[in-house]
């Protein structure tokens, strides 16, 4: 059986972490799931802890469907999150999610498979404005309907990698961290520096996400 490590980073996301986690357990047979919360205030962690409770998730041998871990963080930045998360990881792949995207397509085995060729494989993102998908621009257009090595952006010039979704090799990850002083774009660094290190980073549409609009989601200046 295919195993993965989930890494979610939650800051009040009430509206949708349910929706994220539950995307996940229907697409993935029991993952390690890792919420880092940057001491949320509304119901986030409630609602996460309804997955660990609930009595309809038990396995036949009365143990939790998943394993669910909540740990907080101060002084937050993507990257030191991201980074305490994956030193948690109890598997040989990681999967970054966004806690307010909902998984719809993935193919564990080949994505893993993928992962022996590749540092990262990241996914399509399907913006999502009050449940009606909105016409992809800027930072969106990125997200083709074909595999893209080493992808490079015109708009940002720079090589483009995404952690709305994306999955990694979790050895090369916890000897390579992302950036920790970075406010944000973790991830567009992070593959800089992979690729000029020789890697390769695969960008698949086989992957994707639904990507639901929140106030709190930087991806969504895209739209702008």
């Amino acid at each position: 059986m295919e195993k993965i490590s989930v890494i979610i980073r939650v800051k009040n996301e009430e509206r949708w972490i349910g929706h994220t986690i539950q995307s996940i357990l229907d697409n993935i047979s029991r993952p390690q799931i890792i919420i880092i919360d940057n001491y949320s205030t509304d119901k986030s962690i409630e609602i996460v802890n309804r997955f660990k409770q609930d009595p309809l998730l038990k396995n036949k041998n009365n143990n939790n469907y998943t394993e669910i871990d909540v740990h907080q963080i101060k002084s937050y930045t993507p990257g030191k999150a991201l980074n305490l998360g994956v030193s948690m990881a109890k598997h040989n792949a990681v999967m970054i999610i966004s806690s307010h995207c909902t998984l719809t397509k993935i193919n564990l085995k080949d994505h893993l498979k993928q992962l022996k060729k590749y540092v990262s494989v990241f996914g399509n993102q399907i913006p999502i404005w009050d449940g009606k998908k909105v016409v992809k621009r800027y930072l969106w257009s990125h997200f083709i309907n074909k595999k893209v090595t080493n992808m490079y952006s015109e708009y940002e010039k720079r090589y483009f990698l995404h952690n709305a979704i994306a999955l990694y090799d979790a050895k090369f990850l916890k000897d390579n961290k992302f950036d920790e002083n970075l406010v944000g774009k973790e991830d567009r660094y992070w593959a800089i520096d992979a690729i000029k290190n020789g890697e390769k980073i695969l960008y698949d549409p086989a992957l994707e996400v639904l990507h639901h609009y929140t106030e709190n989601g930087n991806t969504w200046k895209g739209l702008a």
